[in-house]
């Protein structure tokens, strides 16, 4: 496995991230806790989570699946870098969502009932809040950090001037303020590369991907259905009929390089300056051991410039648009 720092904090994190979202609704305790022993166990130490995650009937379900496997032992809490989120609607009170003191101090102290821990590594803003001043949030974080309940802060879905907005506002409390940003990026959508990337690398975050695959569209969908092995649906199939000839492309080059076309999307990720740590959010083992297989993709500046061909990119903004 590879390491790196996250951000310019001095935190080491696996050059993978496991997603949960599934862990629950999708993937039952059993697995999800087989496959959380298999990460470890392949090196991987950055988990990502969130308060909300389990679905609208079970908000909390998730980070309970992952605190009964802290409990089991092994070192399971000790070996890894735990991150996860607060700002999604927890329950029908007014107080109970966003970025608030009093939510930051109650989402906070639940979430860590839930994963049956004392500290969380990273605690993310899942949203960018506009109601709640930062001098709020910085306060209200700063007073967690010296309850020893958290250790780093991060951002996610956040527009590169709330990154600034957020920095700068730590900066005149002395406060370290943010160390990750995690967003949507992949070779499909490089919208960050306008101003997100420029602002994260300005400030020193580390960027965490989600959505590296872009819900299957990069992992090989065409060939999937022409083998009968998954049919896209709803919008998933309209993106598709829209972008079927530069899948194609995309797919044809993967085969070119010897790769499965899921392993060059996470490489492509791997190569970019500004990534930290792809998530990968396996529902199955095998798509776990597929995801890893993408650390030995090498991809050399040809292979790149033609992805960048078959998926343009951005140049930092204004220069994208603008001179």
């Amino acid at each position: 496995m590879q390491y790196t720092h996250l951000g310019r904090s001095g935190l080491k994190v696996s050059r993978l991230c496991l997603g949960t979202m599934n862990f629950g609704p999708q993937t039952d305790e059993a697995t999800a806790h087989s496959i959380m022993d298999s990460a470890l166990d392949s090196g991987i130490n950055f988990f990502d989570t969130a308060n909300v995650y389990g679905g609208a009937g079970h908000r909390g379900w998730t980070e309970e699946i992952i605190g009964r496997w802290f409990a089991k032992g092994g070192e399971r809490r000790e070996r890894t870098v735990l991150a996860t989120k607060l700002y999604g609607t927890m329950t029908d009170r007014p107080n109970e969502s966003k970025l608030s003191a009093l939510n930051i101090r109650r989402a906070l102290d639940a979430s860590l009932k839930r994963l049956q821990t004392d500290y969380i590594d990273i605690y993310q803003f899942h949203h960018i809040d506009r109601d709640t001043p930062w001098d709020e949030i910085w306060q209200a974080i700063e007073v967690a950090v010296q309850q020893g309940k958290i250790l780093y802060s991060g951002s996610s879905n956040f527009a590169g001037w709330h990154i600034a907005q957020a920095q700068e506002a730590a900066r005149r409390r002395n406060y370290t303020g943010l160390v990750s940003e995690q967003s949507i990026y992949n070779l499909f959508r490089r919208e960050l590369e306008l101003e997100v990337i420029p602002a994260a690398q300005q400030y020193g975050l580390g960027l965490i991907p989600w959505s590296p695959l872009q819900g299957g569209l990069l992992g090989g969908v065409l060939k999937k259905e022409e083998q009968g092995v998954r049919r896209a649906e709803g919008r998933a199939l309209e993106t598709l009929k829209k972008h079927e000839d530069q899948i194609r492309q995309y797919e044809d080059f993967a085969d070119e390089l010897g790769h499965a076309p899921g392993d060059v999307a996470l490489a492509w990720l791997l190569h970019q300056p500004a990534v930290t740590a792809p998530i990968v959010g396996p529902r199955t083992q095998e798509q776990l051991d597929a995801a890893i297989r993408a650390l030995d993709v090498s991809l050399n500046e040809d292979a790149l410039k033609r992805l960048d061909d078959i998926f343009p990119g951005h140049r930092p903004a204004p220069e994208d648009y603008a001179w």
